[in-house]
C-alpha cells in the first residue's frame, strides 16, 4: 500500500523508523526538538524519543558538528540537522577534514556513520550568502558521498539507506520543496545509493538532473512534448557515487543530452556529467552536450533577477532546441 505524503512527512518517517530500529541513531541541530524543527520535518520526534536522542543546540554549527562526528566515531549514528546547508560552511572543517578522511587516516579502524542534512539552494528572496548550492563542493572531496532528492518516495528510501551507511553522507534538500507530495509505500523499503532514476521515458533528447531542477526538466518535458519532442528525463539522485551508467543508457537512445543543474557552471556537476558522458559514449551523440546552469554570478536578491539568474523551463526547451535543430 502507499499513499501521498508531504516530503518533510517522508523524511521525518525515514528518520523516525531508524530510531526504532536502532537505539544509536540520534538528530541535533538548531530547532530539531522543542520548535520541531525549521521546517517541521521532526514535528513531534521530540515526544516519542526524548531529549536525548532529539537534541537542540546553541547556534554552533562548528560545535554540534564536532559533536555529531566524534559521536559517530564512538559508535553512534547521528543525524546532523542544518537549518540550511549554507550555514553548514562555519562546519566544514569537521565535514571534510574529519568525517570525510578518519576512515582512511586510521587505516580503516574507525568508521564514521554520520548523515548531514538539511536544505540547499535558492529558495526565493534569500540573498546571496544563502541562496548557495552545495552537491558539487561536497562531492569533491572523498569519503563523503552525497545525495540531493526532493522526491518523497526518493528521499525517505535514500535518507534510510544513508543513516545506516557506514560512511558519512550529505543529504541536501530543498526548502522550497519540503511541501510537495508524492506516493510513498507504508511498508519498509531501502533505495541503495549511487542509482539514478528515469523520471520520464522519451526518445529524441535526455534531460538530466537533480534536487528541485527535476521538477524543470518535467515541466519542460511537457511543453517540449506539445511541440512533437520527446524528453527522456534522468534524476541523478546521488551525486557521488554517480550514476553514469544510467545517464549512458539514456545518451545512447536519444542521441542529445541536456544537463541542467542550479550550481554554477564551472567545476560543478553538471561539468562532470559532461565529461563522462563524452568519454563513454561519445560516438553516441549527434549534437554537443548543451549545459543549463544557474548564471556565474552571486544569487542577487532582488526577485526579478533571482528569475532571471535561475534555469527554468523556458532555457531548458531552448537548449533542447540547439542540440536538436542544428
Amino acid at each position: 500500500m502507499s499513499r501521498k505524503i508531504r516530503l518533510r512527512e517522508a523524511l521525518r518517517e525515514a528518520m523516525s523508523e531508524e530510531m526504532r530500529r536502532d537505539p544509536n541513531v540520534l538528530i541535533m541541530g538548531e530547532e530539531v526538538a522543542l520548535y520541531n524543527g525549521a521546517y517541521k520535518v521532526s514535528q513531534g520526534m521530540l515526544e516519542e524519543f526524548g531529549a536525548k536522542r532529539v537534541i537542540d543546540t546553541p547556534i554552533a554549527e562548528l560545535g554540534f558538528t564536532a559533536i555529531g562526528v566524534g559521536a559517530a566515531t564512538a559508535g553512534l549514528r547521528p543525524i546532523i540537522e542544518f537549518m540550511t546547508w549554507n550555514f553548514a560552511v562555519l562546519a566544514f572543517d569537521q565535514i571534510v577534514n574529519h568525517a570525510a578522511k578518519i576512515y582512511s587516516m586510521s587505516a580503516g579502524q574507525i568508521n564514521c556513520p554520520i548523515v548531514f542534512r538539511g536544505p540547499t539552494g535558492a529558495a526565493g528572496q534569500l540573498g546571496q550568502q544563502h541562496s548557495q548550492t552545495f552537491e558539487s563542493w561536497m562531492a569533491n572531496v572523498p569519503g563523503l558521498k552525497v545525495v540531493s532528492t526532493v522526491n518523497p518516495y526518493d528521499a525517505k528510501g535514500l535518507l534510510k539507506t544513508a543513516i545506516r551507511d557506514n560512511d558519512p553522507v550529505c543529504f541536501m534538500e530543498s526548502e522550497v520543496c519540503y511541501s510537495d507530495e508524492g506516493e510513498v509505500p507504508t511498508d519498509e523499503y531501502l533505495i541503495p545509493l549511487g542509482v539514478a532514476d528515469v523520471k520520464r521515458q522519451g526518445t529524441d533528447v535526455t534531460l538530466v538532473s537533480f534536487n528541485k531542477m527535476v521538477k524543470v526538466c518535467l515541466s519542460a518535458a511537457d511543453e517540449l512534448a506539445k511541440m512533437g519532442i520527446s524528453a527522456e528525463v534522468v534524476d541523478l539522485r546521488s551525486i557521488r557515487p554517480l550514476d553514469h551508467e544510467t545517464v549512458i543508457k539514456s545518451v545512447k537512445k536519444t542521441n542529445r543530452l541536456v544537463v541542467v543543474d542550479e550550481s554554477w557552471p564551472f567545476a560543478g556537476v553538471s561539468a562532470e556529467v559532461c565529461y563522462r558522458v563524452q568519454k563513454y559514449a561519445f560516438d553516441y551523440l549527434d549534437a554537443p552536450i548543451t549545459r543549463v546552469n544557474g548564471a556565474d554570478t552571486s544569487v542577487p536578491f532582488s526577485s526579478t533577477l533571482v528569475d532571471a539568474w535561475m534555469p527554468n523551463p523556458e532555457k531548458v526547451i531552448k537548449a533542447v532546441k540547439a542540440v536538436m535543430y542544428r
